[in-house]
């Protein structure tokens, strides 16, 4: 695998893209700092995790159940979302391709199964803005540095969109949408700017 530039591993750290700072108006600190481990770890919201953020905010927590489904069938909602991107792009992955050779393609699903961890915390705290300027800006630095190709990644988007929403009943679908609407729109807006 190709060595990682001092600049893109930097760019990596600084591209946090989820922000909690704004939570404190409806989640004590108590339950803040708990996203925040998960997000630091980079790992979903454990059935513990949100047990106790559900205790520590009740009124900020109706879509917990919805999470712990994603959660449980992350992985086919990140093949499925595969497929969406393969389907549209079918070259994508051979060579000449933007997501070639196979580690390039790796490392988008596993940016896939990430960007579903971040909606994640967006629909358990139930704030729908819930990423950082900052870490999206850095974001968007990386993807340039790496030539990501950023309109499989909003298909992409649109495909973990898709997979979960029908694992929902129509009004949790309709309630959850602004989540995942509101990564795809930044993703969308980095080939704008």
């Amino acid at each position: 695998m190709t060595q990682l530039t001092g600049k893109v591993k930097e760019l990596i750290i600084k591209a946090r893209i989820v922000s909690f700072a704004e939570w404190e108006k409806t989640h004590p600190k108590t339950a803040i700092e708990i996203f925040q481990a998960a997000d630091d770890a980079g790992r979903y919201l454990t059935d513990e995790d949100l047990q106790q953020i559900e205790t520590l905010a009740p009124n900020n927590s109706k879509f917990i159940p919805l999470v712990k489904v994603l959660r449980g069938c992350v992985t086919e909602i990140v093949d499925e979302a595969r497929e969406q991107v393969l389907t549209t792009y079918p070259d994508i992955t051979q060579p000449g391709g933007g997501l070639y050779p196979q580690q390039r393609a790796a490392a988008c699903w596993r940016d896939f199964w990430h960007f579903l961890r971040c909606i994640s915390y967006g629909i358990a705290g139930e704030h729908s803005e819930y990423t950082s300027p900052t870490g999206l800006h850095y974001m968007k630095l990386l993807y340039e540095e790496l030539q990501v190709p950023l309109d499989a990644m909003v298909v992409g988007l649109e495909g973990i969109k898709t997979a979960s929403l029908k694992r929902c009943d129509a009004d949790s679908a309709e309630a959850l949408s602004p989540y995942f609407d509101h990564l795809i729109t930044k993703m969308a807006s980095f080939r704008d700017s």
